[in-house]
């Protein structure tokens, strides 16, 4: 990978780092507490948030479930939304993880691609409560929490598909008169989709609908036809 790259995909994960470090929704106590406890609090509260919704999750069974007093559990986060986003929050470090690792990989832009839909796909099955977390932040009523955390997780993929298409382009890879942002938008909107058919129970029945019973079991199927229509939709 040639030295720019590696500066330009450096530079953006460093402002990932400094917008989460703008605002933090726990408290300097939480930061403090052992690595244990707090993977146990996070675990916890995403279950809850992901199976209940935020409106139908409990913070008394949160605390319960991971072994704190409810006065513990708002010490660390002043409010049920805040505790919220920082579940979202977590979601996003580890979609950073995601985005770090394909930027070391050798290929072009359409093997980048294709690498995150796997990794897409592996990260879904293994993390299913942060997906179903995603899909309740869509159909949820409460608009400024919404707002607050699909803000800061869409910013970190949207600006690395945008920054990885005008890279294409300059190289002649992809079509140069495309629209960056238009296809970003578009690519997201196929990982997103992909992660709610392995996750939630309505887009798995509705995927079924569409490549049959035995499509949970076919990745290759599913990735090589997907790879095959984004390539020919970008390339010159």
């Amino acid at each position: 990978m040639d030295t720019e790259r590696v500066c330009i995909l450096h530079r953006l994960l460093e402002w990932c780092k400094i917008e989460r470090m703008k605002k933090k929704y726990h408290s300097v106590t939480y930061s403090k507490i052992s690595d244990e406890k707090r993977d146990r609090i996070i675990s916890v509260a995403l279950e809850e948030f992901a199976n209940k919704g935020f409106g139908g999750a409990n913070t008394n069974v949160i605390a319960k479930r991971a072994g704190i007093s409810v006065g513990s559990l708002f010490k660390y986060f002043e409010t049920k939304e805040n505790l919220f986003v920082t579940i979202v929050d977590h979601g996003v470090s580890q979609l950073e993880v995601a985005l770090h690792n394909i930027k070391d990989l050798e290929g072009d832009f359409f093997q980048k691609i294709e690498a995150l839909l796997r990794v897409v796909l592996s990260h879904t099955r293994e993390n299913q409560n942060i997906i179903k977390l995603y899909n309740e932040m869509t159909s949820d009523g409460n608009a400024e929490l919404m707002r607050k955390a699909s803000r800061r997780l869409e910013s970190v993929a949207s600006k690395t598909y945008i920054m990885l298409l005008d890279e294409a382009k300059e190289k002649g890879v992809i079509s140069s008169d495309i629209n960056s942002s238009v296809v970003a938008f578009v690519l997201d909107s196929i990982m997103v989709v992909i992660q709610f058919s392995y996750a939630s129970d309505y887009y798995k029945e509705r995927l079924k609908i569409y490549f049959g019973e035995d499509i949970a079991e076919n990745d290759e199927f599913l990735i090589q036809g997907l790879m095959k229509f984004i390539t020919r939709t970008l390339t010159p």
